[in-house]
């Protein structure tokens, strides 16, 4: 048999992916499935980044680029970060990856010893804790509570941290909560991290545009400019743009950390795909005049994915300000019997029961809160409409 490294078996497979190959195989087989366990827009991507990707490709964008990305990328990157982030940045202060993962994912190995301390709040997106662990880092749970709307106390994380600690992850809106970090939290946070210089913070903000208040995202390290020399501000194209399939994440960091990730990108993967570069740039380039629609659709969902679950018997319905998820609690579900007579012992075993019965979502245990489950609300409305007709048939066939 072969050998497998031992780092391997520190981590598991992505949750998620793991629940939407699987019901994608179900589906596939024809079974009737609401899958609402992807985190990526149904939407086309706009024409005009599909016809800049054609036409970067007929001049020739099919070729090596620099590791880190090209030199026109990072230009409309550092003016990006700077008119809708307020974020000062050079051209070699910025990274690009393929996709916010891999920059994630580099970014720790690029700093991260053994024994080491990643702080991640739960709620968390699923891979922050595994990258941890994969790099032989400790990850550090710090809770926030459906009932003080998932904020971060200030004083939970101070206790949290220690001399070992490297990083504080930070995500707003939040995946899978869609919790955003108001400006008064960010600043009591960096208060906090004053008193922590050797503290890095990479703050994730892949979903920045897609909010259902008026409340300004806020990033980070402009609302703690004092901070920026250590903090990575993370995002992407995918969410905003529909841009999944081509792969582009970037980043904005301290030079030094921005280099050292370069090294490593130069070895592990090269650069991101050239034409999905340019596409990016277009994107980037081209303003937001589409995204407003796409707004409207995703808050109508919302609106009626917590209005119908809200009246589910046993369900907490927690309403997210942004991103395209709805975080539920389930607590009063666990210890009943399903439809199928089988215990439901944890929220695993609400999702598997739930697939039997044509929802397809993914347990709150991946995310470090339970019991729950979370729904992609990036499907269309009359498959929502389905789902919550499914789920309140499946509440009512419940035995204690």
């Amino acid at each position: 048999m072969t050998k497998i490294s031992t780092r391997l078996g520190r981590i598991a497979p992505s949750p998620s992916i793991a629940a939407m190959s699987h019901a994608r195989g179900l589906i596939a087989k024809g079974r009737d499935i609401c899958d609402l366990t992807a985190g990526e827009p149904d939407f086309d991507t706009p024409k005009h980044i599909l016809q800049a990707a054609a036409e970067a490709m007929s001049a020739g964008a099919t070729r090596y680029t620099p590791p880190g990305g090209t030199a026109a990328l990072k230009q409309a990157i550092v003016e990006k970060f700077f008119r809708e982030n307020r974020l000062k940045v050079r051209p070699d202060e910025v990274i690009v990856g393929a996709g916010a993962k891999q920059v994630i994912f580099n970014a720790m190995a690029a700093t991260l010893e053994p024994g080491d301390e990643v702080v991640v709040v739960a709620p968390y997106w699923v891979s922050y804790p595994d990258i941890a662990l994969y790099h032989g880092a400790k990850p550090v749970v710090v809770e926030t509570f459906a009932s003080d709307g998932y904020r971060i106390d200030p004083d939970r994380l101070r206790r949290a941290l220690t001399p070992r600690t490297r990083w504080l992850m930070l995500n707003s809106p939040n995946n899978p909560t869609g919790t955003m970090i108001d400006i008064e939290t960010m600043q009591q946070i960096g208060g906090v991290l004053r008193d922590h210089p050797s503290v890095m913070v990479m703050t994730d903000e892949i979903y920045e545009h897609i909010r259902f208040t008026d409340r300004a995202a806020g990033s980070f390290a402009a609302v703690n400019p004092d901070l920026a020399d250590r903090v990575l501000t993370v995002n992407g194209v995918s969410k905003t743009y529909a841009m999944t399939g081509f792969r582009i994440g970037y980043a904005a960091g301290p030079s030094d950390l921005v280099a050292a990730m370069a090294k490593l990108q130069s070895q592990n993967s090269g650069n991101p795909a050239a034409v999905s570069q340019e596409a990016a740039r277009a994107a980037l380039t081209s303003g937001l005049d589409f995204l407003p629609q796409w707004v409207d659709a995703y808050r109508a969902r919302k609106n009626l994915v917590v209005q119908r679950l809200s009246s589910v018997p046993g369900l907490s319905v927690f309403e997210p300000q942004g991103a395209f998820y709805v975080y539920v609690g389930c607590s009063e579900w666990i210890g009943c019997a399903g439809p199928s007579g089988r215990v439901l012992s944890d929220d695993s075993a609400v999702v598997m029961e739930l697939l039997d019965h044509g929802v397809a979502s993914v347990q709150g245990s991946a995310y470090g809160v339970s019991p729950a489950f979370r729904l992609s609300i990036a499907s269309g409305i009359d498959v929502l409409a389905a789902a919550c007709d499914r789920l309140a048939d499946f509440a009512g066939r419940l035995k204690q």
